[in-house]
Formats: structure tokens, C-alpha cells, sequence
């Protein structure tokens, strides 16, 4: 599998992540096929967070053997200093890991959200406590919502995160606004050198009233062909991985759309996005 580098910290991550979100609430022998898989195709990143459920659980046995084989990022909500030093030595624990790669502020979406997490006292200052004691090699922010491209540009104005993650598919990009500022992203983390991962590359539209049929909080694309399309799209962009999507049975086709992946040329997009009118966007305007 293709690898690109992830900003300044130098790793070279492979184009798919694996999204830990996918082992909310599967048993310890799906957890185990599903990783077994990821290290197969020879993924090299890991994303995880203690909002997900069983999953570092049911993590924490195949890092405890193969934690050299893995960029292994983490994240908290927690907005004050205690509260998030608390929970990123819990993970630690629950992970059976001695530190992280990345340690980041999980899903901050708004500017309220931002200002909270760098004030005095905030989430930031027991992250970089953590860098200091060498628990942590790097700091990243990640978001949701149409504000989430902006919130990051301004985060990345007020502290030197490494990396940023946020949400990325073709019906989000036929959103005028949303692919301004996320094109304003892409030009300021290019400028400071950031990493810059992608989540919901998959999605296709809230679930609304249909029944849900994936452990994920949006309907995916789940046909092959599509999935192809919709990994082309994002690993077009000037990005350096995406997260898989939240349900085990997506990340084998994941893995093989982009193992087979080329770009798409401009005409290929323009012709994509073209199509979004037939989908949603998942999150409220």
C-alpha cells in the first residue's frame, strides 16, 4: 500500500489508517481477524480514542505484541487540564501501550470548542505536559461539522499542531463553502508543514429514518465500485491518509480500493462531484 508522509513528523503513513471506531462493540475475535487483515495489507497507523466504546480494549492485546508495527494515535474530549491528563494515562493503560505517536483534541468543531481547550487550564496543557515527559511524540486536532475546516485554520494560527483530521467526501466537496475552507486548510498546513488526515470518506448521507445496517453513525457507500470512487476522491486530494469507516466489514473493501488506487483527473471529479445532488451531506448545515 502506498505511503505518504504525515507533515513534519516525518512517519510515512500508509494511505488507509486503521479506524479503530470500527471495534466499538465487536468481540475480541473480530477485533483480532480485523487487525490481523489491516497488518496483512500492511497498514502502519492506528486510530483510536476512549470515546469508542470496547476499542482499546480490544486493541490493547495486539499492541501489547506488535505496538513497533504501528503510528499509533489517540485523542480525548476533554476539555480542562485534569480531566484530560486522566484520561489519556487511562488509555494508556486500557491500550497496554508506554506512549503515544499522536495525542490529539478530539472533535472540536467550533470556535467555543477551541477556545475552551487552549485557555489556561485547558485540555492543551496536559497534552504538552504529556510531550514533555515523553508520553507523547505529537499534537493534533481533529473535528466534524461544516465549520471544521476554519476552526482547524484557526487552530493551526494559534498553536503548532502537528496534525489535523476532519471529515472529507465528494458530496461534502460540492459544498461551496465547505470546499473553500478546506482548500484554505490544504494551503495553510502545506505552508506549516502539518499532517493532514481524513475522516467520513465513505459517507453517503444521514441514516434519517432508514434502519441502520452499519455500525456507523452515517450511511456509507458500501458496493464496491462506489467505495472505489469515493477513496480515489479523497487520496486525490493533497492529504495523507483516511481513517477507515466505523464497521469491520466496510475496511476489507476499503483496503482493496486503495490498493488498487489511481487518482482521478480533474474531468473525474468534476463529474463525481456532479453527482452529490443524489446524496446528503451528514452533518446539519
Amino acid at each position: 500500500m502506498d505511503k505518504r508522509r504525515l507533515g513534519r513528523t516525518e512517519h510515512l503513513s500508509t494511505v488507509v489508517t486503521f479506524g479503530a471506531a470500527a471495534l466499538w462493540q465487536v468481540s475480541q475475535a473480530e477485533a483480532d481477524k480485523a487487525v490481523e487483515l489491516a497488518l496483512a495489507h500492511g497498514v502502519n497507523h492506528i486510530d483510536v480514542a476512549p470515546s469508542y466504546g470496547e476499542a482499546e480494549l480490544r486493541l490493547g492485546p495486539w499492541l501489547a505484541k506488535y505496538r513497533q508495527n504501528f503510528f499509533l494515535g489517540c485523542k480525548t474530549m476533554e476539555r480542562g487540564q485534569e480531566g484530560a491528563r486522566a484520561e489519556l494515562h487511562r488509555s494508556l493503560e486500557r491500550l497496554q501501550v508506554d506512549s503515544f505517536d499522536l495525542y490529539q483534541l478530539h472533535a472540536v468543531g467550533d470556535m467555543a470548542e477551541l477556545d475552551k481547550a487552549l485557555a489556561p487550564g485547558g485540555a492543551i496543557e496536559a497534552i504538552v505536559e504529556a510531550k514533555e515527559q515523553g508520553l507523547v511524540r505529537f499534537i493534533g486536532i481533529t473535528g466534524h461539522g461544516h465549520q471544521a475546516p476554519a476552526v482547524h485554520a484557526e487552530a493551526l494560527r494559534r498553536f503548532p499542531f502537528d496534525t489535523v483530521l476532519l471529515p472529507l467526501n465528494f458530496v461534502l466537496w460540492a459544498n461551496e463553502d465547505y470546499r473553500r475552507d478546506f482548500q484554505a486548510l490544504l494551503k495553510l498546513a502545506a505552508e506549516k508543514d502539518v499532517g493532514l488526515m481524513v475522516i467520513k470518506a465513505l459517507a453517503k448521507r444521514p441514516w434519517g429514518e432508514r434502519e441502520r445496517t452499519y455500525n456507523t453513525w452515517y450511511e456509507p457507500f458500501d458496493d464496491q465500485p462506489s467505495i472505489e470512487r469515493c477513496v480515489r476522491f479523497v487520496l486525490s486530494q493533497n492529504i495523507t491518509t483516511l481513517i477507515s469507516s466505523g464497521d469491520v466489514r466496510l475496511i476489507p473493501m476499503i483496503l482493496q480500493a486503495a490498493e488498487h488506487y489511481r487518482p482521478l483527473s480533474t474531468a473525474e471529479q468534476a463529474e463525481l462531484v456532479g453527482t452529490a445532488g443524489a446524496f446528503a451531506t451528514i452533518f446539519n448545515q
